[in-house]
């Protein structure tokens, strides 16, 4: 079957379309399922598989923000903090670099959280702090070891991330285990924050945790235990939402609209039938 196609539409005019494909564990499948696709950020949660493994006291936001693409809301930065300083270390260990526009320097970049899990992670299992991102790190040789058989490449943070196909995805993402599921569930509002796709999916499906990745990449576990993987093919954002409406039914995330900079709406983004 084809992939999804997610039309934008303004003024009647379609002005792009979108092409997204799909792979589920209950075996849906639209488009190039067997295609592999690197990870990026929708690994966060198997990334975060050492962390939990490490400590029997986490708390919720700990294993939350160490899932996270955040957005450097406080209490996104509040909770990386709780793990730099589980690891007993300060925002100077972050191996990840500072983003343009956003606070508090290394801290604010949106992949803190899972750095400061994996400093963590390395003082919990007595493995060295440093260089934890270097693939041959006994830290990333057992992320490697969750994902299994993959390509790898540098992430935009500077970890390893693996490419694999979509139906490998999905398998991953149903094997997420219940306790990085529990508090993925738990604070939707740390793994990505205020209008971001994977929270409000977790939101507007109780039961459900997902994970947004870059180039167009989502992942999630639908409260049936079913994993999905979506990736749109040209590396856009913007269709998910359209996508995962149509594909879970989901009314309010079926037509998401197209607003302007005066915040009328003068557009929509959907799938086409």
């Amino acid at each position: 079957m084809e992939p999804l196609e997610v039309e934008v539409v303004r003024g009647g005019v379609v002005e792009a379309v979108h092409r997204v494909h799909v792979a589920a564990t209950d075996g849906t499948e639209r488009g190039d399922a067997g295609r592999s696709w690197f990870l990026r950020s929708s690994l966060k949660p198997l990334q975060a598989i050492p962390l939990a493994e490490g400590y029997d006291d986490l708390g919720d936001d700990e294993l939350a923000i160490a899932c996270a693409s955040h957005q450097a809301e406080p209490a996104q930065l509040e909770a990386a903090r709780r793990l730099l300083s589980r690891a007993g270390v300060d925002a100077g260990e972050l191996e990840n670099g500072p983003q343009e526009g956003r606070p508090e320097g290394k801290l604010g970049n949106n992949c803190s959280g899972k750095h400061a899990g994996m400093l963590a992670a390395c003082r919990a299992h007595g493995w060295p702090l440093h260089p934890y991102r270097a693939p041959d790190h006994p830290l990333q040789r057992r992320v490697a070891e969750l994902v299994g058989p993959a390509e790898v490449a540098v992430d935009g943070c500077g970890v390893p991330t693996f490419a694999v196909p979509l139906r490998t995805m999905a398998a991953l993402f149903a094997g997420v285990p219940e306790r990085v599921a529990e508090a993925m569930r738990a604070r939707p509002e740390l793994v990505g924050g205020r209008g971001a796709d994977d929270t409000d999916l977790m939101r507007a499906l109780p039961g459900a945790i997902a994970k947004r990745g870059a180039e167009g990449l989502m992942c999630l576990r639908t409260p049936d235990g079913v994993g999905w993987a979506l990736k749109a093919e040209d590396g856009a954002s913007r269709p998910l939402r359209a996508a995962l409406g149509a594909l879970l039914g989901l009314e309010a995330f079926r037509e998401v609209p197209v607003i302007n900079t005066l915040g009328e709406v003068v557009g929509v983004v959907r799938c086409r039938p």
